[in-house]
């Protein structure tokens, strides 16, 4: 797979790159590929690289010693992940990547990126900039476990990746997601059984359809209804 400067673009922490810097970052990466339920890293290994997803869907998720787990982001093509590493020295990926499909990486060395953001502080500017938004992400979604019900944790849920990376879908009207129950309990917080039981109330209601390791989204303003707490 060859990249090119102009692929980088895409990737919100390189918009402002020069071409000189995205061709010097391309010449001192890798092109990772691997396969649906393999891993990128895992939470603990030395934060040794810095990931830009450019095939696929992968997640990020947190354990902990009995083995539960969060997701805390679902990722997509050209999304940025494991950066850690470039910010401080000597560090740690925090969570484990795990791609949910056939997926491929750009791997990028942490300590030359580093490097790269002494010099070059747009890129250290955009890349501030994105992890302040994963900040707010993350205390919505706290805010979210504190104060609203699980109904409308998992609509905010649904909504919020049918904006990241949901494809409307070709057959009929709707919004896909390839995601499964197990994803969406690991991103709100709660149970299987719970998230079986919503999806499951919410299709004989025809706001949603759901397959295997799939759910489409057919009317979204029943869910943004019931993430308001409007549905009553």
């Amino acid at each position: 797979m060859n990249l090119s400067p102009k692929d980088l673009k895409q990737v919100v922490v390189f918009q402002n790159a020069t071409e000189d810097e995205l061709k010097l970052i391309l010449k001192n990466s890798i092109i990772r590929s691997i396969e649906e339920n393999e891993f990128f890293f895992f939470q603990g290994d030395t934060a040794q690289y810095l990931y830009i997803l450019v095939t696929g869907q992968a997640k990020l998720m947190q354990s902990n010693t009995n083995g539960q787990q969060v997701n805390l982001r679902t990722l997509h093509p050209w999304q940025m992940f494991g950066a850690l590493g470039a910010v401080r020295a000597e560090s740690s990926y925090p969570a484990t990547a795990q791609a949910l499909e056939d997926s491929s990486a750009l791997a990028i060395e942490s300590g030359f990126l580093h490097k790269m953001l002494e010099t070059s502080p747009h890129i250290a500017f955009d890349l501030m900039t994105l992890m302040t938004s994963y900040i707010q992400e993350m205390q919505a979604r706290f805010r979210e476990l504190a104060t609203e019900k699980v109904e409308q944790r998992v609509a905010n849920a649904l909504i919020r990746l049918a904006g990241q990376s949901g494809v409307k879908s070709n057959k009929e009207a709707g919004i896909e997601l390839s995601f499964s129950r197990q994803d969406v309990a690991e991103m709100t917080g709660t149970t299987l059984y719970t998230i079986s039981r919503l999806l499951s109330e919410w299709e004989r209601q025809g706001l949603i359809k759901t397959g295997r390791e799939k759910i489409q989204i057919i009317k979204p303003h029943g869910l943004v209804r019931i993430a308001e707490g409007l549905d009553k």
